[in-house]
C-alpha cells in the first residue's frame, strides 16, 4: 500500500466527548459492547474489534465544521449515524492509504464551497488500487478552488466515513 497524498480526518477528541455524552441529534449516548465486530469507527478510522465498547452516535459534520468557520450550510447540514469508541481513545494510528478502503465498496465523495454548500461530488467504485484512487479523485477535487472540504460517505446508507480537507 502506498502513503496518500491527502489526509483523512477523524471526528476531534473534543468533538466525541460532546457525542458521548449527547450525540447531534440531542439523543444520549448508549454504549454498548460489540461482540462481532467490523463496523467503521470514526474516531479511529479503523474497523470494530469484536469485543470493544463502542456507541452509534448521530453526527453532524457538516454542521460542526461550518460552527468553526463561519459557513451557513443552510438545508446541507445532515446527520447521520456514526460508530465511535465509547470512551476515550487515543485516535487513528498511522496508516498508510484511506480508511474503509475496501476494493468493491461504493462511494460518494461529495464536495463543499467555504459556505458549506455542495458544489459538486464524484462516485467512485474503489479499485485495488485504492490509495492511488482516492488521491486522483482528492486531486481532481481541490483543483476546482471552491472546493473547501470533501466528504467521503458510503453509497449504501449514506454513512459518513471520513473528510479530507483543502490543505491551508
Amino acid at each position: 500500500m502506498t502513503q496518500a497524498l491527502w489526509t483523512a480526518l477523524p471526528i476531534e477528541a473534543a468533538v466525541l466527548e460532546e457525542l458521548r455524552e449527547t450525540d447531534d441529534a440531542g439523543l444520549p449516548c448508549v454504549p454498548y459492547t460489540d461482540e462481532e465486530g467490523g463496523g467503521p469507527l470514526r474516531c479511529c478510522l479503523r474497523p470494530v474489534r469484536a469485543g470493544e465498547r463502542i456507541a452509534l452516535v448521530s453526527y453532524a459534520p457538516l454542521r460542526r465544521w461550518a460552527a468553526e468557520t463561519w459557513a451557513k450550510p443552510g438545508a446541507y447540514d445532515e446527520q447521520g449515524p456514526v460508530f465511535i469508541h465509547a470512551d476515550a481513545c487515543a485516535g487513528p494510528a498511522a496508516m498508510d492509504g484511506y480508511p474503509f478502503a475496501s476494493p468493491g465498496a461504493l462511494r460518494v465523495l461529495r464536495r463543499y464551497n467555504a459556505e458549506g454548500r455542495i458544489v459538486g461530488g464524484r462516485l467512485l467504485e474503489i479499485p485495488q488500487t485504492a490509495t492511488e484512487a482516492f488521491d486522483q479523485a482528492f486531486t481532481e477535487a481541490f483543483a476546482d478552488p471552491e472546493v473547501a472540504l470533501v466528504h467521503v460517505r458510503a453509497v449504501e446508507y449514506g454513512c459518513f466515513q471520513f473528510a479530507v480537507g483543502r490543505p491551508q
